[in-house]
């Protein structure tokens, strides 16, 4: 809801910062990505004219002042992006408790100017923050009563401002989907987890994991959901009474099924209805006394807060470090104290105390035992992992299974992506307890009209979650050379129904299908297609399943690549990243691993643009930061290749720096994927089946499904906050079919966060940004999101 007034577009370089000073601290737990968060303050803040100060070892420093809090510049925050933890320090603080102590924080700050403060931590430091935000102005009247500020001071810093970020690998922070650490620990579980799945394997064990969650169950509820385990136990959900029973019984009949292993995820703070704690060794104790399986229990620890962060908290925090900045530039003494954060995909700043409030209700209402209400209190993402885990981790007996006689088809079309196959997986075991029977199509396209089909199991599919590539096969083949073979297989094995997960081939051929309608009654059916390349160039999503994986790949590869610069000094790299014609993967993966230029097709260059990155680079060598990164999406210009880049910048750079360059490759195809994958790819297909089963219902008349309405045929998408249902009919006016790519894509707007964070001038558009939400308290039937 914005006003009349907000139509004309807000610049930020019409925010000045100068005489302003910000300092930026990371106090309690730390989390990867709160250095990158700590790097976007910097050099935003830098950016704008205002000085920034580093407040070292949290609240602690900000007591102790003297060297703790220091003036930085632009090359303090250089190579800490790709490193976890957070280089400022971050300890526990009892002086900061007390009001003396505020009083000496409030004497340092005020010596120094600075009156705008950027909090990264988790809702313990949110919450001081706040009280000291509050006691502001009568700590300076107690510092200039004891004379030590004069009145002028007290005039001049009169109001404090706070913007906080959440860095806590819990995510158990309500008003943000997602907080800075923890889908970088999801990807340290997920590592362990896909260890232990091969040793266990091997010895047909069973192993309890336990995860960090001292009263949020997320990380054990999404690992288990990306892992597909047997059982997992988290506060908000304690299992009924006589769980012991009923785990027992599904362990043995998952052994009965061949399956030579079982996982139980076990969150440190798990509790039973009676609120009486659930231990990795009481399940462990449970599981070899009632069924002599052999069990060994594995305590992740410290291990889940530590490693390099992964692409998804650099962007994150990237992005959260820039908003609040931004934030902090345009608070006035009326507007509350403010946390940045993201819904959906959308950056959004919402009042600090209503979400540390709502925090504290979840806590409440599990004390008290109310548990649904602690779930709905979460957020509907946590909801909806909960829902998606129930629906995936427990085959029904075929007795209580509804019987619809309908079949469904589901197929891998285009290249391989990681998290086609959690995809296929959620699918196959939506659809079977939906009452469908479901079978598979092997080689896509092509594979349908050689009749490679076969009915699929629920068991068929057990352990597919961490597998990448396409195990069902995929080729790029297009339908409509096949149209006739396919209408044959689809009449023979009296198919009612199609869900296609692949990418842009897939677009087109479920494009093809519907115009064959027509000739064919065959296609007549509800047909669905799941978005899954590593490109995210599929018009009608901001994400597919695989982009972020690769994405991680490509982060990884650069950080290793810029590491081997250390040693030389002066070093330009150029990487080639892939995509076809959509700038994404480099867009994002510069973002991402710090880079200081990317080209890509969907911002047009030339001479001069190379020639002024050259310059940047030249300057740039004269500092202490002496190497370069730059990306080349594959297909931004078909006469400036990477050769052709690679030659400019070693002849231009001749005598300053010299290059390399490095050609990426089908790598960024393959690999496990990652935790952000599994679980999109899991969840987002689990509702397209949801979405079939409804479409076959509304078409199924006097025996037969007959579909030929263009909502009957859909693009299940993530769009801003939400999962939509487009009909491909519509997507086409979206589309740039020559390029391959949709006409509007939402990242283009991060292309100048990017070349801030580089120290390029640059304009930015944050229209967006700026508007204080308030904390959705949702009603018993809202719809949950996707993710």
């Amino acid at each position: 809801p914005r006003s009349a007034m907000d139509h004309q577009p807000k610049f930020f370089e019409n925010l000045s910062g100068s005489g302003k000073a910000i300092g930026v601290l990371t106090s309690g737990g730390d989390a990867q990505g709160m250095n990158a968060a700590v790097r976007a303050v910097v050099r935003m803040g830098i950016y704008v004219k205002a000085k920034v100060y580093f407040v070292y070892e949290g609240y602690q420093g900000m007591v102790d002042g003297g060297d703790n809090i220091v003036e930085v510049s632009w090359e303090s925050v250089s190579s800490i992006l790709q490193v976890g933890g957070t280089v400022i320090g971050s300890a526990r603080c009892k002086s900061f408790r007390t009001r003396e102590g505020r009083l000496q924080a409030a004497h340092n700050l005020v010596q120094r100017g600075i009156t705008n403060l950027c909090v990264i931590g988790g809702d313990g430091s949110l919450t001081g923050a706040n009280l000291f935000r509050e006691e502001w102005s009568g700590l300076l009247e107690e510092l200039a009563q004891k004379g030590k500020i004069d009145a002028d001071a007290v005039k001049k810093y009169a109001y404090l401002n706070i913007v906080g970020m959440v860095g806590s690998i819990d995510n158990d922070f309500c008003g943000t989907d997602m907080t800075i650490g923890t889908d970088s620990a999801l990807h340290r579980i997920i590592e362990v987890v896909d260890a232990i799945m091969t040793t266990a394997q091997s010895h047909q064990r069973t192993f309890v994991l336990e995860v960090m969650g001292r009263h949020c169950g997320y990380l054990a509820l999404v690992s288990a959901l990306a892992c597909g385990a047997d059982w997992v136990f988290i506060p908000e959900y304690p299992p009924e009474e006589g769980w012991e029973d009923s785990m027992c019984v599904k362990l043995s009949e998952n052994r009965a099924r061949k399956k030579r292993l079982n996982i139980i995820i076990v969150a440190e703070g798990a509790i039973d209805c009676h609120n009486k704690p659930i231990t990795s060794e009481k399940v462990k104790d449970l599981v070899v006394q009632r069924l002599g399986f052999d069990t060994r229990v594995t305590i992740l620890g410290h291990v889940q807060r530590g490693g390099t962060p992964s692409a998804f908290d650099r962007i994150l925090a990237s992005r959260m470090g820039v908003e609040a900045v931004l934030a902090l530039l345009e608070a006035t003494p009326a507007t509350p104290a403010c946390v940045v954060s993201l819904s959906g995909n959308q950056a959004v700043r919402l009042p600090l105390m209503e979400c540390v409030q709502m925090t504290q209700e979840v806590q409440k209402a599990m004390d008290e035992g109310r548990f649904l209400e602690a779930v709905r209190l979460r957020g509907k993402s946590f909801e909806n992992n909960l829902n998606t885990y129930k629906l995936l981790s427990h085959k029904k007996a075929d007795a209580e299974l509804p019987k619809t006689n309908f079949n469904v088809a589901v197929l891998n079309v285009g290249a391989p992506a990681a998290g086609m196959n959690a995809a296929v997986r959620a699918a196959v075991r939506v659809g079977i307890t939906e009452g469908h029977k479901m079978f598979a199509v092997i080689d896509g396209f092509e594979g349908f009209a050689r009749g490679k089909i076969k009915e699929i199991s629920w068991g068929d599919v057990g352990g597919w979650t961490g597998q990448g590539g396409s195990i069902l096969g995929t080729k790029r083949t297009l339908p409509a050379k096949y149209l006739e073979k396919i209408a044959d297989q689809m009449r023979t094995n009296n198919i009612n129904a199609l869900m296609v997960i692949g990418g842009f081939e897939a677009y087109l051929g479920l494009l093809e299908l519907s115009a064959a309608r027509e000739k064919y009654d065959e296609f007549c059916v509800p047909m669905v297609m799941v978005p899954a390349t590593v490109s995210n160039n599929v018009p009608g999503s901001d994400f597919s399943i695989g982009a972020d994986t690769a994405l991680n790949t490509i982060t990884d590869t650069c950080d290793r690549i810029k590491q081997s610069a250390s040693g030389t000094k002066r070093r330009v790299f150029i990487i080639e990243t892939m995509g076809g014609y959509c700038g994404y993967l480099a867009n994002m993966g510069a973002l991402a691993a710090g880079a200081d230029a990317a080209y890509i097709f969907e911002e047009q260059f030339d001479i001069r643009e190379l020639q002024a990155n050259v310059e940047h680079l030249t300057e740039k060598m004269k500092t202490s930061i002496q190497r370069g990164l730059v990306l080349r999406n594959e297909n931004c210009n078909e006469n400036y290749t990477t050769d052709f880049i690679y030659q400019l910048y070693s002849e231009e750079g001749k005598g300053v720096f010299d290059c390399r360059k490095n050609v990426l490759g089908h790598m960024q195809q393959g690999g496990a994927p990652s935790p952000f994958d599994r679980n999109f790819g899991t969840k987002i297909s689990a509702k397209a089946m949801q979405w079939i089963s409804k479409k076959l219902k509304e078409t199924y008349r006097k025996g037969k499904v007959f579909a030929n309405t263009e909502d009957s045929v859909c693009l299940l998408g993530m769009r801003r906050r939400n999962l939509v249902f487009q009909p491909v009919a519509e997507l086409k006016t979206e589309t740039d079919f020559v390029h391959r790519i949709p006409k509007e894509q939402w990242w283009l707007k991060l292309r100048p966060l990017m070349k801030i964070l580089a120290k390029y001038k640059t304009s930015y558009d944050v229209s967006d940004s700026g508007q204080l939400e308030h904390v959705a308290m949702l009603p018993k039937e809202a719809v949950p999101a996707a993710i």
